[in-house]
C-alpha cells in the first residue's frame, strides 16, 4: 500500500450529499477487481472491511454509480460466495463475473472483466476493491480529467507526487487492444508498449494512492483518517 500525506480532510461520509451525475454522451463502463485471496489479511476478503458502516466494495460501487458509470462488472474469485452474500452488487445494479483462476493475478481478472462488458463503450474505469477513500468526487474528477486529456492519449492514470494511483480510465480502443492481445496483455503492459498514449494526471489527492493490503495498512488508514476499518462479525478473528 502507498502511504500518502493527505492534503485535505478525509471524505468519510457513508452517503455523499450528491446527486447522480446526469448521463453524458460518453458510454462509461466500470470494472471493479475483487478476486484476491487476501492472503496478507488472514485469507479474508478485504473488500468487505467496513468504513462508516459501508464495505470497501460498496463504497466503490456507490462512487462509480453516483458518478454515472454503468454498466459495472465486479470480478470475483476467492471468497466469491461470501462477497455475494452481502447483496451490495444487487443494490448498485452491478454484475458479478467469475475468474476461475484468480491466482493468475490482476491481468487475468482484468481481461475476464473486460470481456464481460458490452461492446461499444467509449471508456472504462478500472477500480480496485480495497481503496477506502475513493468516493463519487474522486471518480467525477477522474472522468473530467479524462474528458480533457491531451490529444492523442487513450489512458489516464492519476499520479500523486509522481507515483501512480488508481482507478485508471482508458478508452474503448485500449480495451479492444488489450482483448486482442495475448493472455499476458493488461493495462500495465499496454502502458509500457504505448507510453505516448498515457496521460499521467497529476493530482494532490492522496486518496488515489491509498489502498489496504495488510494489517499494517489497515492501521495506517486509521491513523490517517481517524476512522477504523472494521471486519464483519463473522470475519473478525
Amino acid at each position: 500500500m502507498a502511504h500518502p500525506s493527505l492534503s485535505e480532510s478525509a471524505r468519510l461520509s457513508a452517503t455523499p450529499n450528491v446527486q447522480p451525475t446526469p448521463g453524458s454522451a460518453l458510454r462509461m463502463g466500470g470494472l471493479v477487481l475483487a478476486a484476491g485471496a487476501g492472503s496478507r489479511m488472514g485469507h479474508r476478503p478485504k473488500c468487505l472491511l467496513q468504513l462508516n458502516g459501508l464495505s470497501l466494495l460498496e463504497r466503490q460501487l456507490q462512487a462509480l454509480s453516483l458518478a454515472g458509470v454503468r454498466p459495472i462488472q465486479v470480478v470475483l474469485g476467492h471468497h466469491a460466495e461470501r462477497i455475494l452474500q452481502e447483496g451490495v452488487l444487487a443494490r448498485w445494479s452491478a454484475h458479478p463475473v467469475r475468474n476461475p483462476q484468480p491466482d493468475d493475478g490482476h491481468v487475468s481478472s482484468l481481461r475476464i472483466g473486460l470481456k464481460a462488458l458490452p461492446a461499444g463503450l467509449d471508456a472504462v474505469v478500472v477500480a480496485l476493491a480495497d481503496q477506502p477513500l475513493i468516493d463519487v468526487h474522486a471518480v467525477q474528477a477522474l472522468l473530467a480529467a479524462f474528458a480533457q486529456r491531451p490529444r492523442g492519449t487513450q489512458m489516464l492514470q492519476p499520479s500523486v507526487q509522481g507515483l501512480p494511483g488508481n482507478p485508471v480510465v482508458f478508452s474503448g480502443l485500449v480495451m479492444a487492444h488489450i482483448l486482442a492481445g495475448e493472455a499476458h496483455m493488461g493495462a500495465r503492459q499496454w502502458q509500457r508498449a504505448h507510453p505516448e498514449g498515457v496521460y499521467h494526471w497529476e493530482t494532490p489527492d492522496g486518496h488515489y494512492r491509498l489502498d489496504v493490503d495488510n494489517e499494517a495498512d489497515r492501521q495506517a488508514v486509521a491513523q490517517l483518517t481517524g476512522q477504523s476499518l472494521i471486519w464483519p462479525h463473522d470475519l473478525d478473528p
